[in-house]
């Protein structure tokens, strides 16, 4: 198995790609997996899902935004499972609204939700990653901070996204020679129920049938189409590649598509 003995840190692990990434984490023999989410009941509902025992899975509720809570995240999970192996940032906040209406309470929600949390959980994580002789960051980026997208007017949220994958390539060359990767998916639309924190369940599912045909392969991602990226650059099949940024976009950055309704 892939991830025997290692223990893995999510951001964002209660729902959607974190707590699909942290199943498969667990199929493939990770000793614990340790999920961070300021909201508790969505960490419980993930955790009674995925390991009810908890004998593999830890809690730790939390603003990771906040440096000291940042650090006291990768503390628990070293107190817990004995260090850090892979650390996935997979927090964010996708919110549609035009650059001059832009308050500053949505550029910070934008920073808190993406940039505050990679920047202060992956330097907690460095430190205890090299005690181990190496280990992997993966962040959940977005095709939003390689292009814009007229119908999507994004811009707190792109600039966010992009100074998560500035980070990638920043930190691959920082900490390559501790043997630690970094690497970044760049994501298009996928099905997850971070659209409901903003609308309905009907207007999330509405918004999301629109724009299947804005991917040239003809549908929205999953989960699971994230997954399989975020475990191969999280292992030790990836130990050539660092500083990369990986499109997992249905095809969109590869050519537009007429259609493109949000």
């Amino acid at each position: 198995m892939r991830f025997e003995n290692k223990v893995v840190l999510i951001t964002g692990g209660g729902g959607g790609i974190g707590k699909a990434a942290a199943r498969r984490f667990l199929e493939e023999g990770a000793k614990g997996v340790v999920l961070n989410s300021r909201r508790q009941e969505v960490l419980e509902a993930a955790k009674e899902e995925l390991d009810p025992s908890g004998q593999r899975v830890e809690l730790f509720a939390g603003d990771a935004s906040q440096r000291e809570t940042a650090k006291a995240f990768v503390a628990a999970a070293t107190e817990r499972f004995g260090g850090v192996d892979v650390l996935v940032n997979s927090t964010g906040i996708f919110r549609v609204k035009p650059f001059e209406e832009e308050t500053e309470e949505d550029f910070e929600e934008a920073l808190d939700s993406t940039l505050r949390p990679t920047f202060y959980v992956s330097q907690a994580a460095v430190p205890e990653m090299r005690k181990r002789g190496g280990g992997g960051i993966v962040s959940v980026g977005s095709m939003w901070a390689i292009d814009a997208i007229a119908t999507t007017p994004t811009c707190a949220y792109s600039a966010a996204q992009a100074g998560r994958h500035a980070l990638t390539k920043n930190l691959a060359i920082e900490l390559a020679k501790d043997n630690i990767r970094v690497n970044t998916v760049a994501l298009s639309f996928v099905e997850t129920p971070a659209y409901e924190r903003f609308m309905t369940p009907e207007e999330a599912r509405a918004v999301l049938d629109s724009v299947n045909a804005f991917h040239p392969l003809g549908r929205n991602g999953q989960p699971e189409d994230v997954v399989v990226a975020i475990l191969f650059f999280s292992s030790a099949d990836a130990g050539w590649i660092t500083g990369t940024t990986l499109p997992i976009d249905g095809g969109v950055l590869a050519g537009r598509s007429p259609v493109a309704a949000a």
